[in-house]
């Protein structure tokens, strides 16, 4: 068994953004500071994340990006207070990575990929003495209050005089983060919310006529809402709505993507309380209900419905057979024969405001990130746990959650600028 001891020493547990930000802000303190990874090498989940392009933040306002972190607005929106989107964007330049905004607002490296941006990364950090070691998992703590870590070579021992966790969430156990701390945490009382998936797909009954001919087709230029009040009525359901335009995937299982995302919160809280949860699409969010009215009421001669509402309104392919998997038989009766103002009525509310059904959650292992964590009331504003002083948190352990779309990322990283503030006074006391 080995023992590493040195004086003024930071321990940081966990190599994803989290931790890499605490370490690259205390090193250039002149602190003291050893990354221990329980992975073969840093960052996998921040690379893995980048495969498609990395989104590093959003453009988005202010106050209306804080309050995408919903009941933890509060917390998070302290976190940004001293780190936000603007800063992300000037601390990737500053590793000479260039960034730009899309057309949504999403802002990513010019070359889109995570893996020059973390190179350059981690060669600031050598290069301000940080010390790292791989393949170690943390195993909590030894008797005279040492770190344990399970090694290849076997267990190893390190002391330091202030600790940042930032180990991770529930999702995507094969990077590393399996939650796998937290009864090491609930040994010592710390209390923690059970995991929850978050940012993942959820479950629909969609017929195999209808998953056979469109799961995998995406479900461009629409609108969604959670019911925010019941009624039988969908207009009225519709007056009690916010809705966000945006894009999401059918799949073999439900709905995937960054808009069903965005609602995530609200749907698993309607599934925990009911058992069943129901959003809301609008198939056409460009035009007005009262035109698309006026469109499906027009004669429509011998053609079916499908030729009407795709020669009038332009919907056809996955749009089309949504509104035939979601309304009732009887709402396409009759065939070539004309159609009761009760059909038409029906169908034109249903364009604008379509019921969706669903019944479940993926699993958290499968989910882009986890809900659930280390309770706020456990840390203080800096994460420092209370009853495990000089102990900080960062990063996923804590229970707050974002959709996508850079929220997730920016709020990893000014959680590591506030640990490590939070470091550097424990450090100076």
């Amino acid at each position: 068994m080995e023992t590493e001891a040195r004086a003024g020493q930071v321990a940081i547990i966990g190599a994803g953004p989290a931790g890499l930000m605490a370490a690259e802000r205390l090193s250039a303190q002149g602190v003291a500071v050893t990354i221990y990874e329980a992975m073969p090498s840093p960052g996998r989940k921040f690379l893995l994340a980048g495969r498609g392009g990395l989104n590093l933040t959003h453009t988005e306002a202010p106050e209306a990006f804080v309050r995408r972190y919903g009941a933890r607005a509060a917390e998070v929106g302290a976190w940004l207070a001293h780190f936000d989107a603007a800063a992300v964007r000037q601390w990737a330049e500053g590793l000479g990575v260039a960034t730009f905004a899309g057309s949504s607002g999403r802002v990513f490296p010019t070359g889109m990929k995570a893996a020059p941006l973390l190179r350059a990364w981690l060669a600031r950090l050598a290069a301000q003495g940080v010390a790292l070691h791989v393949r170690h998992r943390w195993q909590g703590w030894a008797e005279d209050g040492s770190l344990r870590f399970a090694t290849p070579e076997g267990e190893r021992l390190a002391v330091a005089d202030a600790v940042v966790l930032a180990l991770g969430g529930a999702s995507w156990p094969r990077m590393g983060t399996d939650g796998a701390w937290a009864e090491w945490l609930q040994a010592r009382g710390v209390a923690l919310e059970p995991w929850q998936a978050a940012n993942a797909g959820f479950l629909a009954d969609w017929s195999a006529y209808f998953t056979d001919r469109h799961a995998g087709e995406p479900l461009k230029d629409i609108a969604m809402a959670v019911a925010a009040a019941r009624s039988a009525d969908a207009g009225a359901a519709e007056d009690a709505l916010v809705w966000r335009r945006g894009e999401c995937m059918v799949t073999r299982y439900g709905l995937e993507g960054g808009l069903v995302y965005a609602h995530g919160a609200a749907l698993r809280q309607q599934l925990a309380e009911q058992g069943q949860a129901q959003l809301w699409l609008d198939l056409l969010p460009q035009r007005d209900a009262a035109w698309v009215a006026a469109e499906v009421a027009r004669p429509r001669g011998a053609r079916s419905w499908s030729s009407h509402l795709q020669s009038r309104l332009g919907l056809k392919g996955v749009k089309m057979a949504l509104l035939r998997e979601c309304l009732p038989a009887e709402v396409f009766a009759n065939g070539n024969a004309g159609a009761t103002h009760t059909q038409t009525r029906a169908l034109a509310a249903a364009i604008k405001c379509l019921p969706v059904s669903l019944s479940g959650m993926r699993p958290v292992a499968e989910a882009i990130s986890s809900a659930g964590g280390i309770c706020f009331s456990e840390v203080d504003g800096q994460g420092q746990l209370l009853r495990l002083p000089g102990v900080f948190c960062a990063g996923e352990m804590l229970d707050w959650e974002a959709p996508t779309g850079g929220y997730l990322l920016t709020a990893c990283l000014a959680s590591g600028v506030a640990a490590a503030q939070g470091v550097s006074g424990w450090l100076s006391r």
